[in-house]
């Protein structure tokens, strides 16, 4: 049988009325032990209050906000029948009582050099000298002052532990970030800001691992529109503020070139077709996914990162991450912007099956109801606009991906097949690429090859 569980404020060092600025879950929530419930602030430092036990979060006693104190009722949980609760501390082991004095006393050590922390070595800071100690009652050097600043690391950044992970996420060095919010506190909108700042060139840069430089640009220029004519103010949504920034950091870091090609479809489209028409009870009592064309790209693809395994990495510093999986990204157009669903282990699934996952991830896509974890891991993306229009586009690579595929709509055109035109269904194919890891001799090749296998898709057996 369940219990309700109250979870109060632990022990904060003797702070009082301390503002609740970040609630990280809501009723409903499944919430492991020691996991953040909320966040608070005081003048010296940012804590969350954990969960002391596994459960169903039921109730939040505290909004954004709040000020609370120690023994201050933060949520009611539903602990399960036989779920761990963390039992009492045992009591502190009773002091020791002091040693006898020994009765001569003993000669005293040789002197030890003290040694510089490696930190300081390395990085060839000057290492104060230390004052040898002296025996009681006997004469010495007088102590040194401790300077704190010359042996202690840079001091930590004043966000919050959500904040904290957003940052890293988007690759920025949180020292670089002026904090807006009491105190001197970095919010997310900080990092934000400076994302947008460091893009059109007010900023310092945004932290790239292995080196990233000042972009210089012209400051983003400011207008007053409405001077113009008629205006409306839009707010942008969540998922267009975090895509936005990743897309930004993603353009102005990473050396893109895109490669056009074109691909025969024509028997590809045939056997869809055919294929559909096979299964169109099964697809119409929902026991089988409609057949895209996206699905076959998907097997294709996997097919030439297989063969071109440097297509299937990652930039990691000096090393190049060679993936021994194929988690395969589509990106999937929604109400509240773009997102990218990932399919994974597409080499160990068959077209088939691939449609009908597809389906499942888009469906929640358009719901918004994706999982963090049903968007991450991917190795290669695929961008197709096939089914609105377009001839070629040049689709951004998503980070920390070296390739990316963007496919337009199909066209029937008149190929040449050495002896007259023939009537073809051609796909355009627009591979972008990390230069720094591709050239362009491979990334004709991967397209060359994409097109050999969408032509005949018999090859990816081969």
């Amino acid at each position: 049988m369940a219990e309700l569980k109250e979870v109060r404020v632990p022990d904060i060092g003797g702070h009082g009325d301390v503002p609740i600025i970040e609630l990280l879950v809501k009723p409903g929530d499944t919430v492991a032990r020691d996991q953040g419930l909320a966040t608070m602030e005081s003048d010296k430092a940012t804590m969350e209050v954990p969960s002391p036990f596994d459960g169903v979060v039921k109730e939040l006693r505290v909004k954004l906000g709040d000020t609370v104190s120690e023994g201050a009722l933060v949520a009611i949980i539903e602990v399960a029948e036989g779920a761990a609760v963390p039992s009492p501390e045992p009591p502190a082991p009773a002091p020791a009582p002091p040693a006898a004095a020994p009765a001569s006393k003993p000669a005293p050590a040789a002197p030890v050099a003290p040694v510089a922390p490696e930190s300081m070595v390395e990085s060839g800071a000057p290492v104060p000298a230390l004052a040898p100690v002296a025996e009681p009652g006997q004469p010495g050097i007088p102590p040194m002052r401790f300077e704190a600043d010359a042996v202690l690391p840079a001091k930590v950044p004043y966000a919050s532990p959500a904040v904290r992970l957003f940052a890293r996420e988007l690759g920025v060095d949180l020292m670089q970030v002026t904090g807006s919010a009491r105190g001197g506190r970095i919010s997310k909108e900080d990092v934000q800001r400076y994302v947008k700042a460091a893009l059109s060139g007010g900023a310092a840069p945004v932290a790239v691992e292995g080196g990233g430089g000042g972009l210089n640009l012209l400051p983003w220029p400011k207008v007053d529109f409405a001077k113009f004519g008629p205006v409306e103010s839009k707010p942008l949504s969540r998922i267009q503020k975090i895509s936005g920034a990743n897309l930004a950091r993603n353009w102005a870091m990473i050396p893109h070139v895109t490669q056009h090609d074109e691909a025969d479809i024509t028997a590809l489209e045939d056997l869809r077709v055919a294929l559909n028409g096979e299964n169109a009870k099964a697809i119409a009592a929902g026991k089988a996914g409609k057949l895209t064309m996206l699905a076959f790209l998907i097997k294709a693809c996997v097919a030439a990162l297989q063969k071109y395994p440097t297509f299937n990495a990652s930039l990691d510093g000096d090393n190049l991450v060679l993936k021994r999986y194929f988690h395969i990204g589509f990106a999937a157009d929604t109400p509240n912007g773009l997102v990218v669903p990932v399919l994974r282990d597409a080499d160990q699934k068959g077209v088939m099956q691939i449609a009908v996952e597809m389906g499942e991830l888009a469906a929640l896509a358009r719901e918004g109801k994706l999982k963090p974890e049903q968007m991450q891991g991917g190795c290669f993306t695929i961008s197709s606009l096939g089914g609105i229009g377009g001839t070629k586009f040049t689709p951004i690579i998503n980070a920390p991906e070296v390739a990316i595929l963007g496919v337009s709509r199909s066209e029937m055109k008149p190929v040449w097949n050495g002896e007259k035109f023939k009537p073809r269904l051609m796909l355009p194919l627009s591979l972008s690429y990390d230069h720094r890891v591709i050239d362009g001799a491979a990334a004709a090749r991967f397209t060359s090859y994409l097109g050999q296998l969408l032509a005949d898709l018999r090859r990816a057996m081969l």
